[in-house]
């Protein structure tokens, strides 16, 4: 029986060429595709202009609404002259744009490479960037877009790969584990009371960033969503205590110029390092029939990196155990 065709495999040259021309570009035919596995997101050559770079939205990820709203904060982040790389929009102002199934955005070329988040003087700067585009976030809401959250980051994420993915073998001990560790993720939460969510970006890992002239450029904001503002800090931070502190400090000295930091959200930081682990393997599973996934992630669903997961999961329930990061 013939395999099932996955939606991107009609994503030839040809289908990508005439989609972006549907916007009155004319392509001169050099296509490069970039790293990115939830959507996919080409590099396309403009006669007599820079490239553009087109992004091709993963089907029934996102609803139409929720990509505009995304594409919205990062419109308006650009109209205060912040450094994000925000979506071209045509002379309708329309920023969402449809060719056959598929739904795509069109953005400028950014150059630049990842920050160096070990160098305190980037993170000083970085931390005035996310001070400034939080001060945005929190003026208003989120209405299409989700909360970031334990139950479908970590209760639904557990609960699809126990009953689908896991080895038999690890299954009594992924489901011990993964039970203790949700326990000790809605405690911490539920103790922190009613922090204040705003909207972020989501993502704020090394690779969207893009470093260039001594600033960052934040680029794909696909996974903002409404959430606490220490979602866009932590995964800054790196090495051993110590050096977390001192890294924590470099953020938030720039970040406290142009919003305030809630110190009772650095509570969270192990919380939602916890949530992403639990989601990315949940990810993995929900996208393996997607044919780029096993090719790229051979490892996983294997023995070993399930044995290797339950070790590290084990690591993350006893760092919930340990003190939060605190400031000086």
């Amino acid at each position: 029986m013939q395999d099932k065709k996955h939606p991107f495999q009609v994503l030839t040259p040809d289908f990508i060429m005439d989609a972006v021309e549907s916007q009155g570009f004319r392509c001169d035919c050099r296509i490069l595709a970039l790293n990115s596995y939830e959507n996919r997101v080409y590099q396309i050559g403009i006669e007599e202009e820079r490239p553009l770079i087109a992004k091709f939205y993963r089907p029934a990820r996102w609803s139409d609404q929720q990509i505009i709203e995304e594409h919205e904060f990062s419109l308006e982040l650009a109209g205060h002259e912040l450094s994000v790389v925000a979506p071209w929009r045509n002379a309708a102002g329309a920023s969402l744009f449809f060719h056959h199934d598929f739904r795509f955005a069109l953005y400028p070329q950014q150059g630049g490479h990842a920050p160096e988040f070990d160098n305190l003087d980037n993170l000083l700067i970085l931390g005035r960037m996310l001070g400034r585009i939080h001060c945005i976030g929190a003026v208003k809401a989120f209405r299409q877009r989700p909360a970031l959250d334990s139950f479908s980051f970590g209760h639904e994420s557990v609960a699809l790969v126990r009953e689908e993915f896991i080895p038999p073998e690890y299954r009594e001990s992924y489901t011990a584990l993964t039970s203790q560790l949700l326990e000790k993720i809605d405690t911490i939460i539920s103790a922190a009371g009613a922090l204040r969510q705003i909207r972020t970006h989501g993502d704020c890992h090394s690779g969207n960033i893009l470093w260039r002239d001594n600033a960052p450029h934040f680029v794909d904001f696909d996974d903002a969503r409404m959430a606490p503002a220490v979602q866009d800090l932590w995964m800054m931070l790196s090495g051993d205590r110590q050096r977390q502190m001192a890294q924590l400090e470099a953020l938030l000295e720039g970040y406290n110029e142009f919003y305030d930091f809630d110190p009772a959200e650095l509570r969270l930081i192990e919380v939602l390092r916890s949530l992403r682990m639990l989601h990315y393997s949940a990810w993995l599973a929900r996208r393996w029939e997607d044919p780029v996934f096993p090719l790229t992630f051979p490892w996983f669903n294997s023995v070993r990196y399930w044995g290797e997961q339950i070790l590290e999961l084990r690591e993350q329930l006893a760092a919930l155990e340990e003190p939060p990061l605190e400031l000086p």
